[in-house]
């Protein structure tokens, strides 16, 4: 059911090659792009190691292998690369092959957890050959070593960076071994390939390659081993998780098995082929990341360059917190607790280790990629759910001090660059100066963003005040309280719309809500404005109650439009292109802002629109390359898809509750990741003949007592249980009533506020 091929078009910059779910090794062709493979292009120039899925720029990328024939002359990859053909080309979880037509090449991929294998079936020649260019990726190579040792190794490293426009670097080591001896070997600096050399190290392109006699037996197979701490590290994760062998098949049949199991934590009933296709696509990729940091035995390399040993977690990497806290974290607590907990104390570990929290961390680097401050409400939801138990008070003080100072000097972390004007101000004011009025340390800041990082800022102090309250620092706990009401500065009643303000009080002007002075980031302040996410009840309160609200939301969604052509609307009415963020009034599926925004009917007292609104988004998830709305953003879009076919969503971090709307399949199964005593068990999702025109909500039951409300505990589903819905083909009174809504963490003494 799952096609990793979905999202390698049209931006969505997915890969389709094989991983382990959150394995260190990404083996995935590579043909350019920014996720490294684009279905658009016709050749691949090799197969390299580590691949993000759903990024917004190019990242990765390290060490592409490639198998070519003949001698070995000319070493630029843009010359070796090899036409290829969709139509000799297959992927499924786990496994990807393709034929290289210019070399008369099969090439096959699988993985374990820290190693990435390749199994080449060469023409019958004398001259097959398999290139090692170590100073190609998908990012920045700063510089790389690599090194031919006895007569079946290479070895080497690569040192990368500068994701998107950060400062960042990190270095990846390997080993490669071969299933036999090679018949020639060799090295290139540059342009100049050198036969018989062993080593090669500088900047610039740097390379090797080893050859075979494949007249006879005509399967080449190289395993390679990763690691981030050294090559020592690498040989011991080779040797590890796949000892002296070298069953290319058997590896293969291995890793199916693995997410053969990962995969049916949900098994779905009814629906489209098409939609059940789309659905396990969408789980198969929400389980690619974050990715394993450390090595079989615990080590792992800080962030202050430092080799660590992890002694009551597995250490983790690749955090795109920004995006990763809204429902994919969740979707993780759920489905595979564990792997949330190890997350949460790996970026507590990069605080611990780098003297700060991240923003968007990769590898062993902050890259200081996007604005306001996600890894709160990411911790803070791990603290919800008791996944960091014994390191709460360690966790808050990081957090405290991330929410309340910026990091110093010579720190490489941006951190909360405007905390100072809004601790003063209430705000991030317009009109700051990297530099001067901000420091800046390569990649986003919150000052070139103040809008948004105002909001973002206030969310998360919202977010905070819950795990201050709960560890018993009740001075903090009001302070971020009152923080987390701090959105309401940036109101401009007279537009009824968020604004940017000066550091003198005074409203940006002239003002274009829709682009907004580009001051919100990747969007404007229609996206923007329901970015509340701590106080939906105040909000609705600002838009002048619950009938003002829906009509926004109607106009937001273009409603009308959307009864009679929902996959139109949102492909006319909704999207622009893949990175256009400024361009309209409406709802942008693309993108993480307003992700949540179709539970916004909750609050306003008309969840039956929520309903047409998910199912019109659902449209845009398809099986075909182009099947991904916006880039994935490390398994976040996904994660979307997942919670909201099965009619949960969770709308805020720490808020501990699951918004309940209409199933997109008449059943689902879902088996609640086991962890201690908190959770653990089955939950099945029943709502007979569930489908796009009977996708109403007319009542609701769970464990057969009726849900009058459009929310849900987490509590009442951590240990299983049975979700009933009845559905139909119109709007229904149920979840109307005042009192339905699902809970605000801020609003206390407001009238149809619903406090936690």
């Amino acid at each position: 059911m799952v096609n990793p091929f979905v999202g390698t078009q049209n931006f969505g910059n997915t890969f389709p090659g094989a991983s382990a779910p959150f394995g260190m090794v990404q083996v995935s062709p590579d043909t350019g792009g920014q996720g490294g493979y684009d279905y658009a292009q016709n050749t691949i120039y090799g197969f390299s190691q580590t691949h993000l899925s759903g990024v917004g720029c190019g990242v990765a990328g390290e060490l592409p292998l490639m198998p070519t024939t003949g001698p070995v002359t000319d070493v630029d990859p843009e010359h070796y690369r090899s036409a290829y053909s969709h139509d000799d080309e297959e992927a499924t979880p786990g496994y990807y092959r393709v034929g290289l037509s210019r070399y008369g090449v099969d090439a096959e991929l699988t993985a374990t957890e820290r190693t990435g294998w390749q199994r080449y079936t060469f023409p019958a020649t004398g001259a097959a050959n398999v290139l090692f260019n170590t100073g190609k990726a998908n990012q920045k190579v700063f510089d790389s070593e690599v090194r031919v040792v006895g007569d079946r190794t290479v070895e080497g490293r690569v040192r990368a960076g500068n994701f998107c426009a950060g400062k960042d670097e990190h270095t990846v080591y390997f080993t490669a071994t071969f299933d036999r001896p090679f018949s020639s070997y060799g090295t290139w600096r540059g342009t100049t390939a050198t036969p018989g050399s062993r080593e090669a190290a500088g900047e610039g392109g740097n390379g090797a390659w080893a050859g075979f006699d494949a007249t006879a037996d005509r399967d080449v197979v190289v395993k390679v081993g990763l690691s981030y701490t050294g090559l020592d590290g690498a040989r011991k994760n080779l040797a590890a998780e796949t000892g002296d062998g070298y069953d290319f098949d058997a590896t293969r049949a291995k890793l199916r098995d693995t997410w053969e199991r990962q995969l049916d934590s949900v098994r779905i009933g009814g629906g489209t082929p098409e939609r059940r296709s789309a659905f396990y696509t969408a789980l198969y990729h929400a389980q690619l990341h974050p990715n394993l940091a450390g090595d079989v035995d615990g080590r792992y390399t800080g962030f202050d360059g430092r080799t660590h040993t992890a002694t009551d977690y597995t250490p983790y990497q690749n955090f795109s917190l920004w995006d990763t806290y809204r429902p994919q974290n969740q979707l993780l607590e759920l489905l595979q607790p564990q792997v949330a907990r190890d997350v949460a104390l790996s970026v507590v570990g990069i605080g611990r280790d780098g003297g700060w929290l991240p923003r968007w961390a990769l590898a062993e680097s902050e890259t200081n990629i996007m604005t306001g401050d996600p890894v709160t409400p990411f911790l803070v939801e791990a603290w919800s759910k008791g996944l960091l138990a014994g390191h709460e008070e360690e966790a808050y003080g990081l957090l405290k001090r991330n929410a309340t100072s910026t990091p110093p000097a010579d720190s490489p972390y941006n951190g909360r660059s405007g905390v100072d004007y809004y601790r003063r101000l209430g705000y991030v004011p317009s009109g700051l100066e990297l530099g001067k009025d901000c420091a800046h340390k390569g990649g986003d800041n919150d000052c070139v963003h103040p809008a948004s990082a105002t909001l973002e800022y206030s969310a998360a102090d919202a977010s905070l005040a819950l795990m201050a309250r709960g560890l018993g620092h009740r001075a903090d706990a009001r302070m971020f309280a009152e923080r987390g009401q701090w959105y309401r500065k940036l109101w401009d009643a007279s537009i009824a719309q968020f604004r940017p303000r000066t550091a003198d009080g005074a409203w940006v002007t002239p003002y274009d809500p829709v682009e907004a002075g580009r001051q919100f980031h990747e969007g404007g302040a229609y996206q923007y404005q329901w970015l509340v996410p701590q106080d939906p009840a105040g909000l609705v309160g600002l838009m002048g109650g619950r009938r003002a609200t829906e009509r926004r939301l109607d106009s937001f969604f273009a409603y009308d439009k959307l009864l009679t052509d929902p996959a139109g609307t949102a492909r006319r009415d909704w999207i622009s292109a893949p990175y256009d963020y400024y361009g309209k009034p409406t709802y942008n599926p693309n993108n993480e802002p307003d992700l949540h925004a179709p539970y916004m009917y909750l609050w306003a007292g008309a969840p039956a629109k929520t309903a047409t609104v998910v199912r019109a988004a659902m449209t845009l998830f398809t099986t075909g390359p182009d099947g991904m709305t916006g880039n994935d953003d490390l398994g976040t879009m996904s994660a979307w898809y997942v919670f909201s076919s099965l009619g949960l969503y969770p709308t805020m971090s720490g808020g501990d509750f699951l918004a309940v709307s209409s199933p997109q399949f008449e059943s689902a199964v879902v088996r609640i990741g086991r962890y201690g005593t908190r959770q653990g068990g089955t939950l099945t999702v029943t709502a007979p003949g569930a489908s796009d025109e009977r996708r109403y909500v007319r009542d609701v039951s769970l464990n057969g007592r009726d849900l009058t409300r459009t929310w849900l505990p987490w509590s009442s589903v951590a240990h299983g249980g049975s979700l009933a819905h009845r559905l139909g083909t119109e709007p229904s009174a149920w979840g109307t009533r005042p009192g339905a809504e699902p809970p605000s963490v801020g609003g206390a003494g407001r009238p149809g506020s619903n406090v936690v």
